[in-house]
């Protein structure tokens, strides 16, 4: 069955002057036009395409990707407010509406905002809705600490910056902790802190511990890579510069460097840090010859008595 809002892979059943048709199953025969047929489109080819409602309510396919689909969360621009609502730009020729009731705040031109794409219930026209808190579960998450997650970044608090956990609740991520430039909408994996006593999560980017210093060892070699295997910035850097260049905390640095120097991937020169593309493995220690002798001597010691030639008792004289 084809989906309205979302991408289907339907066949060519007949070729007009106009487009040519798509068996759409239960939604019946969709129109892709003309100007969306891939080159060489023939009667019961395969295509992949996305359908909604035109300007002229009539459901339409089209080969272009928009930059949401149904039930996705996505920052869009404002391009038109006027009595309906505001338009989104959202990459088709038929701009997204937010009603004036789906808006959480009234929306400007110009601006973006993060929105959740729905379908109408009664007309199924897709449309956006900024009152995202109707779409995410109210009841406590169910998370373990430490677990990785995928996060929306959604607004900017005085704390830090609000973000969706895995589509389906509330996190936040606080500022002294925000190693990294963020944007309203942004797609980044994130790692649950901590669960508070009414439910609320609290949000990183970076995890804890050895985990820490494994998520940025990739990152740090590449960029010794991109940079002829070499890196002025070293334990004496300032925490700023690290920060500003790797987006990690001076200690998490320090400890990735130190790792990495352990298995013989870097090293620590002067002037900085150097990369050892072929690492040699460590010679195990041989045993010197006089460990062996004294090994050889104390493995052949027999536990019992010797069979050699004995002294035989003194006789008395009487």
């Amino acid at each position: 069955m084809a989906d309205i809002g979302k991408i289907n892979t339907l066949k060519v059943i007949k070729l007009t002057d106009f487009g040519a048709y798509l068996d759409g199953n239960d939604l019946g025969e969709i129109l892709l036009p003309n100007r969306y047929m891939p080159e060489g489109c023939k009667e019961a080819d395969e295509v992949d395409v996305f359908i909604y409602f035109d300007s002229n309510d009539r459901l339409i396919a089209t080969t272009e990707t928009p930059k949401g689909l149904l039930d996705e969360f996505v920052s869009l621009k404002v391009l038109q407010v006027n009595q309906m609502g505001a338009f989104l730009d959202w990459g088709l020729s038929k701009d997204l509406l937010v009603p004036y009731n789906q808006q959480h705040h009234k929306m400007v031109v110009g601006k973006y905002y993060l929105v959740k794409i729905y379908k109408d219930m009664h007309t199924d026209r897709l449309a956006a809705s900024s009152k995202l808190d109707k779409y995410l579960d109210i009841w406590p998450a169910n998370f373990e600490i430490g677990e990785r997650v995928d996060l929306i970044i959604s607004d900017k608090t005085d704390l830090g910056f609000k973000a969706i956990i895995n589509n389906r609740n509330w996190g936040l991520l606080y500022d002294n902790e925000i190693f990294q430039p963020l944007r309203v909408g942004k797609n980044i994996q994130g790692y649950i802190k901590n669960i508070r006593p009414d439910g609320r999560v609290d949000l990183t980017l970076t995890r804890s511990g050895i985990g820490k210093v494994n998520d940025f060892a990739p990152a740090f070699i590449a960029y010794l890579q991109d940079n002829d295997g070499f890196s002025a910035i070293n334990d004496k850097s300032s925490p700023e510069l690290i920060q500003q260049t790797f987006g990690v905390s001076k200690k998490t640095f320090k400890s990735t460097v130190g790792n990495l120097f352990k298995h013989g991937r870097v090293s620590i020169e002067a002037e900085g840090i150097r990369f050892i593309s072929n690492p040699q493995p460590k010679a195990k220690p041989t045993a010197t010859k006089s460990t062996s002798t004294a090994a050889t001597k104390k493995t052949s010691k027999s536990p019992y008595p010797s069979k050699g030639k004995q002294s035989s008792p003194k006789r008395s004289n009487k």
